[in-house]
C-alpha cells in the first residue's frame, strides 16, 4: 500500500506542475518573464542596428581629402552644383560632377529612384552615398533643386 500511495502522490504532483524537467520548474510567471525579455532584447537590437546603419553625415567637397580612413567608408550627404555638361546617361547609373567653392567631386547615381525633374546642369544637388577607393563617389539617393524656381517673389509695389 504504501508503494501504492506514493504512486498516487508522483501523478498529482505531475498534473498540478506539467513543465518540470529533470527537477527544474518553469511556472507561468517565469515563462512570461523569459519571453517578455527575449522580444526586449531582440527590439533594441534592431533598433540600434536600424538607427546605426540610416545614419548619415554630412559634408562639403573641400571636407572629403581630410576625413579619417574609418569616415570614408560610411554613408555620407555631400552637395554642390551640377556642373554644366557633366551629366552622362549611362547602363544602369547617371555620372556627374559637382562643384562646391571650386572643388569637384565625381559622382555615380546606381539608385533605382528616378531622377528629380530639376536634376540639370547647373542644379543644386545632395547625394547620399559612400566615397570609394578610388575617389569617387556612389550615390544611392539625390535631391536637387533650381534656384531660380524657388527664389522668393518680390514684394508687390505700393502705389
Amino acid at each position: 500500500m504504501n508503494t501504492l500511495f506514493a504512486t498516487a502522490r508522483i501523478d498529482q504532483y505531475d498534473r498540478i506542475l506539467p513543465y518540470r524537467h529533470q527537477g527544474f520548474v518553469l511556472n507561468t510567471k517565469a515563462k512570461f518573464a523569459v519571453g517578455s525579455g527575449i522580444i526586449v532584447i531582440t527590439l533594441v537590437t534592431l533598433g540600434w542596428v536600424g538607427a546605426r546603419e540610416s545614419k548619415t553625415y554630412y559634408h562639403l567637397i573641400s571636407e572629403l581629402p581630410t576625413l579619417k580612413q574609418s569616415e570614408l567608408h560610411e554613408r555620407m550627404r555631400v552637395s554642390g552644383n551640377v556642373a554644366p555638361g557633366t551629366i552622362k546617361y549611362l547602363p544602369g547609373r547617371v555620372e556627374f560632377v559637382l562643384v562646391e567653392e571650386n572643388k569637384t567631386l565625381n559622382v555615380a547615381y546606381t539608385g533605382q529612384d528616378p531622377l528629380p525633374d530639376t536634376f540639370k546642369d547647373d542644379a543644386q544637388a545632395l547625394v547620399e552615398g559612400k566615397l570609394g577607393a578610388d575617389g569617387k563617389f556612389t550615390a544611392e539617393q539625390i535631391q536637387a533643386k533650381c534656384a531660380s524656381k524657388y527664389e522668393v517673389a518680390p514684394a508687390p509695389i505700393k502705389n
